[in-house]
């Protein structure tokens, strides 16, 4: 092979595969349609391989294309972290650090965190973004993100995972609710209820899904929330039930005379584990490792009466 790929080819195809459509990727790129389509174009001159079929579906990738999309994430993966190595290696926990985070648990917890990590290592910036779990993942192992705190567990074996707590999850019902005076609530209570979820892209979606099958009730199908605030919402309507996290619950919901009203279920066995993931090749693990214990420590100190510690 005369030539080789480029950095910028790898990107752009990169961007196609996962929008799924010229005009979007371009737009993500920030360039035109016709030069991505060129750029594109010239990548598969390069590799002699048909990589995209082009159609009115949009852009479908070929099963070449599928193989060269999985390799092409972790050159860029490599590369990100290549360039972002340096200056860490140096002087310790210093330079950027892109963090993604679900918005069912980032709110409530990394405020303090960044606090503490700015107190520790002034020479550190924390980038932070919210995003569903899947595209979480998926701009990690592409090198969008340097780490990822989520519910576990995550689907990927090219990942490093370092367990950080557990979470209870808590009951919620409107305060008219039957249930709403209990101390706390059996799997026999909830038969026949109807249980609010968020939508199929956030882990805590198949975790309440699977509550509902165990106790006999209905996970509502009408309406999948997008964030805890609509289920939250919804809730106070009286349009079901649900399942929310204590850090939530302790920052939005325990107001006295609030709509809301939160029980305990299963004597708070009912939990979800929260951990801090990392790409295998980005050989940063001490410092990935540091920033989990800031993570831990901060955690205990604000929230040790509400979760467990797991290392």
């Amino acid at each position: 092979m005369d030539r080789l790929p480029t950095l910028k080819q790898l990107r752009y195809f990169v961007a196609l595969a996962e929008e799924g459509h010229y005009r979007k990727a371009a737009e993500r790129a920030g360039i035109s349609q016709p030069s991505l389509s060129l750029q594109i174009g010239n990548l598969e001159e390069v590799l002699r391989l048909q990589l995209v079929e082009r159609g009115r579906a949009g852009a479908v990738l070929t099963p070449g294309g599928r193989e060269v999309l999985a390799r092409a994430r972790r050159i860029l993966g490599e590369v990100s972290a290549l360039t972002e190595t340096s200056d860490r290696i140096r002087t310790g926990l210093a330079g950027t650090i892109r963090l993604g985070s679900t918005p069912t648990s980032g709110p409530y917890l990394l405020p303090k965190v960044v606090r503490r990590l700015h107190e520790l290592y002034p020479a550190l910036r924390i980038f932070i973004r919210d995003g569903a779990p899947r595209d979480l993942l998926r701009d990690l192992l592409s090198g969008g993100h340097d780490l990822i705190l989520v519910q576990l567990p995550v689907p990927s074996a090219d990942v490093v995972v370092t367990r950080l707590y557990r979470e209870p999850l808590r009951l919620a019902v409107a305060r008219d609710h039957p249930l709403a005076g209990r101390r706390g609530v059996t799997d026999a209570d909830l038969g026949g209820e109807n249980i609010l979820a968020l939508s199929s892209v956030f882990a805590l979606h198949s975790q309440i899904a699977d509550v509902a099958e165990q106790v006999g009730a209905t996970l509502s199908q009408d309406y999948q929330g997008t964030s805890l605030d609509t289920l939250r919402q919804m809730v106070a309507m009286g349009m079901g039930i649900s399942f929310l996290p204590v850090l939530y619950v302790q920052s939005e919901v325990s107001v006295p005379d609030g709509d809301v009203v939160t029980v305990p279920f299963r004597r708070d066995r009912l939990a979800r584990s929260i951990g801090l993931v990392w790409r295998k090749t980005a050989g940063e693990n001490a410092a990935f490792a540091e920033i989990a214990n800031v993570i831990r420590a901060v955690a205990r100190e604000n929230f040790g009466g509400l979760v467990s510690m797991e290392s």
